[in-house]
């Protein structure tokens, strides 16, 4: 029986770190509320979402909607790909051999899909459940869970926030915090994951996969 593991995309598969700054900040310039967003905003966000990303930045409730639209607008019309965190390609497909690998994320499908076409990984992910899809990260956990019909043995959310260990919990799978996303990995120990790790390599070791 296999594993599903399943990954959160900006912070984890994608190394979005700087266009997301870049994007709210031009966006929170667009609506009127000019501000310069730090990584710190991300360390503060007890749910990693966009809509929360926007709250902290202080854009009001009635420009919610507009300030995350706008901003996958701009992350789908990034000219160069988003990168890729590097040492993962390998990882990921050594890992495709001996689990099935899915996503879970707040970012929109037209940005996964485009990230996935990329690097080549379309066939290495056999469902992704994005910001379109209903429900939030526990229900979408469950559905993945539902989605996938044949026997596993376990399942693992794969994240970089403390909302991905949280609803890991909720939704009764075990959890990996990884230490080169979003939030700190000082934050991240604190919410006691089921494991944490440094490197996308440390993967391998903890699932037992050899890439050699």
């Amino acid at each position: 029986m296999k594993d599903i593991l399943i990954f959160d995309f900006d912070g984890v598969l994608a190394d979005s770190l700087a266009p997301m700054l870049s994007y709210a900040g031009q966006v929170c310039q667009e609506l009127g509320y000019p501000c310069t967003p730090t990584q710190a905003d991300l360390e503060a966000l007890e749910r990693m979402e966009f809509s929360e990303y926007g709250r902290q930045l202080g854009i009001p409730e009635e420009k919610i909607g507009t300030f995350v639209t706008r901003n996958f607008d701009l992350f789908y019309k990034h000219q160069k790909p988003l990168p890729i965190t590097p040492g993962l390609e390998p990882v990921l497909t050594a890992l495709s051999a001996k689990a099935t690998l899915a996503i879970v994320t707040g970012n929109s499908k037209r940005v996964v899909g485009k990230f996935l076409e990329t690097y080549g990984l379309k066939d290495i992910f056999r469902i992704a459940l994005c910001a379109e899809d209903q429900g939030n990260r526990v229900d979408k956990i469950r559905k993945i869970e539902d989605l996938i019909t044949r026997p596993y043995s376990e399942v693992y959310m794969i994240g970089d926030a403390v909302s991905d260990i949280r609803s890991a919990r909720k939704a009764g799978v075990k959890s990996v915090a990884v230490a080169w996303g979003h939030q700190s990995q000082q934050k991240l120990a604190a919410e006691l994951p089921d494991y944490l790790v440094e490197r996308p390599d440390d993967l391998l070791s903890l699932f037992a996969v050899d890439n050699t």
